[in-house]
């Protein structure tokens, strides 16, 4: 077998016709700056080119389930591997998506309480146990000779039948048509049935529809009352024979209809003989709250009021299942008690799990599976979330590392890795977990390639390639490659600098104090705060942090900014739990710098998003050919007809239907992809028309509209926030999420502040290599010079080192965190020997 991967001529996006050899079944790490052309190589063509191959291979029906690739701009790979790619972005917002459901920790956890779990009654309490013949029969009997004997409600008469229905549910809750079904049943004698509720003769045609869910019950028996009730042998022996019949075709369960019109379901399996509660049938799907079986009836398993609703479901109370899969238990826990635990506790529950010996070899092969995926998720540094921690509010890299327990977890052999950015929200006292289980999962025998900044990463991977030498235009070329640790000492390489300690991020030249004036949170209790009492010192660098999970986002985001934002922003967000905030009067505006993304069509991009692309219209429409054409703003819009393609509706690109075929994009045959039609593009600006405007990078256009303040300035310092390199029409659904986080930074520094303003940023450092952060480091210091408070909730150890004051919280994650373990400079929070984030800062100190 090839132990390379060799690629020749790559020129996708940025890179400069670059051929590269990998090693095979090593991990290599990608470095450079930003946007100098690392996921352009590892995600744009080796997995975009190793997918591509591999879909191929399928079958046209396979192919329109898994999507099709355009091939890369390459002109050959040779040893490639099928390809996985782990990034940032593929996680889903699906309100019925879980940590649990994700990981198929659910799917077993369904399996293991349907063959071991203990069922109880919901209204006596006690534990139920499968109802023999005998006291089916007896409770019947009871039942209708109590509905007699009972005084009817004063003005009502009580209706009674006469008779005892006994039927046999056969099918429950299932989608079909049942003809041959029905026809089986009319061919062993029996004449009537009841579907849905309403009774039909088996003699007539009973049309179902097929992708609808049906109950379908035989009428057994009808079988008159004859008095008196009790100890009447011959009604017992009737009812007997009945009931057994029933059972034999209804799988263990008998629906009896007594004569005052009540129903009794009843099962040989579990039943309370107290109440005549009886379980439906105990399956998997009983517990999952997306099926129709197990789900919550009121809020069809949402655990909400409705889709977009922030209140809990009345009915379930959140729990989103029906109440009888709350009354089974295993080691007195129900699924969802077990569900809401944090994945560290959940692993001692099931290591330390008693069960009996018939109990134990039903479990055995499901309990395995269940603690592998726990492991798994302990080993990436997840303990702290709780396994029904809904998908879409994980972040980025919480995501990712939930896909590459489930990737260890799967045990491929002889595949390719893709990473982005894997330690991101990651403490550094987690990252030899992760780096382990990256390390292992090589061991099996796949090839890991991670685009990566974090030191601890490249410094345990066997091959580095660093590249650059700049970012955009100039970057695309390979600046160094080779074995770690030998090519740390390449003389060329900007990150081999940093690495080997030539360079570094200097520390500041003097620390601001704490100051007089503070925002004071009081008594804040959401989610896994401990009754914090935090003061943060106003016009100051402030950096929140802690291990992840610890409560640094909770602390500063559901609560202080969602309060603040209500102050300044008018927001009907609701706060996170707490009893004031006080010195709200020394501020006048709140900005969360977060990493959503800046729009969600292919229409949004940089230009649009920060305000440039009104400047750039209106300097076009001024042109002098403009002016005579009698063009207005509006003609130099893709959004809107007039001056756009209107066969692509200025989108650049169509999308072509290819029915068994996944849709595919090819560029407009019309304008080219310049989404404007000929007559638009015939006005210029010195010589660039409006779609050469858009394509340019904001380095370049920076230079083009030097003369025009409205423009330059916000590009400069777009430029200023490490993004030079990015293009002004890139669309908004092809940027990271650092990388919209900065765009939004930039548009906040392009407004004129007050010198009171308060900006938040949740881990700024994504995405950006160490010169990029030497960068957004003095535009922040430069912001809190100008009297404005920036807080940064950061692990990056050379952010923190640079802040007036930290904020530590801990002292670990999920329900062992939420209290503040330092507070102080950070040379005050190095010495302090109980914060994990003292203990690594102290290290970086000792190298001033």
């Amino acid at each position: 077998m090839q132990d390379k991967i060799i690629i020749r001529g790559a020129r996708e996006h940025n890179l400069k016709n670059i051929s590269l050899e990998l090693p095979r079944n090593k991990m290599i790490v990608f470095t450079g700056l930003s946007g100098s052309g690392k996921s352009s190589l590892a995600f744009d063509t080796i997995f975009a080119e190793g997918q591509r191959r591999y879909v191929e291979s399928l079958s046209a029906y396979a192919r329109q389930f898994l999507g099709q690739m355009d091939k890369p701009d390459v002109d050959e790979i040779e040893g490639l591997s099928p390809a996985i790619s782990i990034d940032q972005k593929a996680h889903s917002a699906n309100p019925r998506s879980t940590v649990a459901t994700i990981t198929e920790v659910y799917d077993y956890l369904r399996v293991l309480f349907a063959r071991v779990g203990r069922p109880h009654c919901p209204i006596c309490r006690k534990p139920i146990r499968r109802m023999t013949i005998d006291e089916m029969v007896d409770q019947v009997m009871k039942r209708t000779d109590e509905a007699h004997r009972t005084t009817p409600v004063k003005g009502k008469t009580a209706k009674f039948t006469k008779e005892i229905t006994i039927l046999a549910p056969v099918v429950r809750g299932r989608k079909g048509e049942y003809h041959q079904l029905l026809q089986d049943l009319f061919e062993a004698g029996f004449l009537d049935v009841r579907v849905n509720g309403k009774i039909y003769s088996l003699r007539d045609n009973i049309p179902l529809a097929r992708y609808k869910a049906h109950d379908i019950e035989v009428v057994v028996d009808r079988i008159p009352i004859a008095w008196p009730v009790e100890g009447n042998k011959q009604l017992q022996a009737r009812l007997s024979e009945a009931i057994e019949m029933a059972l034999d075709r209804a799988s263990d369960s008998v629906l009896a209809i007594l004569d005052d019109g009540s129903e009794h379901l009843m099962s040989a399996r579990f039943s309370c003989p107290d109440d005549g509660f009886a379980f439906p049938e105990i399956e998997p799907r009983l517990f999952s709250f997306n099926s129709p079986y197990g789900a919550c009836q009121t809020c069809n398993g949402l655990g909400t009021e409705s889709l977009f609703s922030t209140e809990v479901c009345p009915a379930c109370k959140g729990a989103r299942l029906r109440t009888e899969t709350l009354f089974v238990y295993i080691g007195g826990k129900n699924i969802v008690e077990l569900t809401s635990m944090p994945i560290s506790e959940a692993a001692d529950f099931f290591i330390g799990l008693s069960l009996d010996t018939n109990e134990a070899a039903i479990a055995e092969p499901v309990m395995r599976e269940i603690i592998a995926r726990i492991s798994f998720l302990l080993d990436v540094g997840l303990e702290y979330l709780t396994l029904d921690r809904k998908a879409g509010s994980l972040s980025g890299g919480e995501a990712q590392r939930i896909r590459l327990a489930s990737q260890i977890g799967s045990r491929l052999v002889g595949a390719l890795y893709v990473l982005d950015e894997p330690t991101i929200g990651l403490h550094q006292r987690d990252n030899k977990r992760l780096i382990d289980t990256l390390i292992k999962l090589r061991d099996l025998g796949n090839t890991i390639i991670v685009v990566e900044h974090d030191e601890d990463t490249i410094a345990a991977s066997d091959y580095l390639v660093d590249i650059g030498p700049g970012a955009g235009v100039h970057g695309g070329h390979i600046v160094a490659a080779g074995e770690m640790p030998k090519i740390l000492q390449d003389e060329k390489s900007l990150t081999c600098a940093y690495l080997r300690g030539d360079k570094k991020i200097p520390y500041p030249k003097k620390r601001r104090g704490p100051g007089k004036e503070f925002i004071k949170i009081v008594g804040a209790t959401e989610n896994n705060l401990k009754n914090l009492h935090v003061n943060i010192p106003l016009r100051r660098f402030v950096c929140v942090t802690g291990v992840s999970g610890s409560g640094k986002s909770t602390l500063m985001i559901d609560v202080l900014y969602r309060e603040l934002a209500r102050r300044y922003k008018l927001s009907q967000v609701k706060a996170g739990a707490h009893k004031q905030v006080l010195g709200l009067e020394w501020l006048d505006k709140v900005v969360d710098v977060d990493q959503s993304p800046i729009g969600r069509t292919p229409r949004s991009n940089p230009a649009t998003y920060t305000g440039i692309w009104n400047h750039v219209r209106d300097i076009f429409t001024l042109t002098a050919e403009a002016r005579v054409r009698g063009y207005k703003k509006g003609r130099f819009s893709f959004n809107v007809p007039g001056g756009r393609c209107e066969h692509c509706q200025g989108n650049g690109q169509l999308a072509i239907e290819m029915h068994f075929l996944p849709t595919v994009y090819v560029p407009c045959d019309v304008c080219k992809g310049k989404r404007f039609n000929r007559e638009t593009l015939e006005v210029k600006y010195r010589d660039k028309n409006i779609s050469e405007v858009l394509g340019m990078t904001v380095e370049e256009a920076a230079k083009f509209f030097r003369d025009i303040p409205a423009i330059h300035d916000r590009l400069k310092i777009m430029g200023e926030v490490g993004l030079g390199y990015i293009c002004l029409g890139q669309s908004a659904t092809t940027l990271s999420g650092g990388e919209a986080q900065r765009i939004k930074l930039s548009t906040e520094l392009a407004k004129r502040d007050t010198g009171k303003t308060f900006y938040l940023l949740d881990e700024p450092t994504t995405g950006l290599h160490f010169d990029d952060i030497r960068k957004l480091l003095d535009v922040l210091q430069r912001l809190v010079s100008r009297g404005n408070t920036v807080v940064v909730i950061e692990h990056n150890l050379d952010v923190i080192k640079n802040a007036d004051w930290i904020i530590d919280l801990g002292p670990e994650g999920g329900d062992k965190g939420g209290t503040i373990v330092a507070q102080g400079t950070p040379e005050d929070v190095a010495k302090n020997p109980k914060s994990f984030t003292g203990k690594y800062l102290k290290e970086v100190l000792k190298k001033k």
